[in-house]
């Protein structure tokens, strides 16, 4: 068995005006929306348990979940409308949804990709955390060392630098793109404790580096596509024909 989280609780403001009256995982490629492409991927790949946060219009999701009985799945729903938690506080939030015993396969709903994540979810053992990770163009890069394990980030735009590391050398590290899937084991969970209310949960991962084994797996033929702006739908749409 396995269990998942689908981050669904985001505004969604870069597919703006379809998300001024929909949640950003009920836009639709192919028919269908962006939260079935990813229920339906997990559910190939054995995914039993998965927890779907919501924020945005957080009813659409949960009518259209019920009406489909869940796709026969175990889902559970961490309800943000409250309060949007981001990536980390979401998490942390879910935690008591969640069997303490496998590790938790994360997915944005919005990422679309080749990915094997049965493999994936296999590849975690032995870490803390592992992010699946490619050389994808970004201006925005994590930083691993020589075992590939995460030291730190960067935007090359701005020139920032984060590491919790001070002798720190982005230059002797190894620059990849995070493609918004990974997998985390629920005890490291514990370490978030005293976080805010809502945090990312790559500054989660950028803070415990140091202590926690966070490695990256980079996958040369990845292909990935982050369905978040109006222009990447119509590739979206060739995009599901062919994986």
């Amino acid at each position: 068995m396995m269990q998942a989280m689908i981050f669904a609780a985001g505004l969604g403001t870069r597919l703006k005006p379809l998300t001024d009256t929909m949640p950003k995982a009920m836009v639709r490629v192919g028919g269908e929306p962006l939260l079935w492409h990813v229920l339906m991927k997990l559910k190939r790949a054995g995914v039993q348990l998965v927890v779907v946060n919501v924020h945005h219009f957080a009813r659409q999701i949960v009518d259209y979940l019920s009406e489909n009985d869940n796709f026969g799945m175990d889902i559970r729903v961490s309800d943000e409308t409250d309060c949007l938690l981001d990536t980390g506080g979401g998490l942390r939030k879910a935690a008591p949804l969640f069997r303490r015993d496998m590790p938790i396969l994360i997915h944005n709903v919005d990422i679309m990709s080749n990915v094997d994540l049965r493999a994936l979810a296999a590849s975690a053992a032995g870490h803390d955390a592992l992010l699946l990770v490619s050389r994808r163009v970004t201006k925005r890069y994590l930083l691993f060392d020589e075992a590939t394990r995460l030291a730190g980030w960067t935007n090359i735009a701005t020139g920032e630098v984060r590491s919790p590391n001070p002798q720190f050398d982005p230059a002797k590290c190894r620059r990849y793109a995070f493609s918004g899937i990974h997998v985390v084991q629920p005890s490291l969970l514990d370490m978030m404790k005293g976080w805010p209310d809502r945090f990312g949960i790559i500054d989660f991962y950028l803070d415990v580096c140091a202590r926690a084994d966070i490695h990256g797996l980079p996958q040369g033929s990845l292909r990935l596509l982050d369905v978040g702006k109006l222009d990447t739908l119509e590739q979206a749409e060739r995009f599901v024909t062919t994986v």
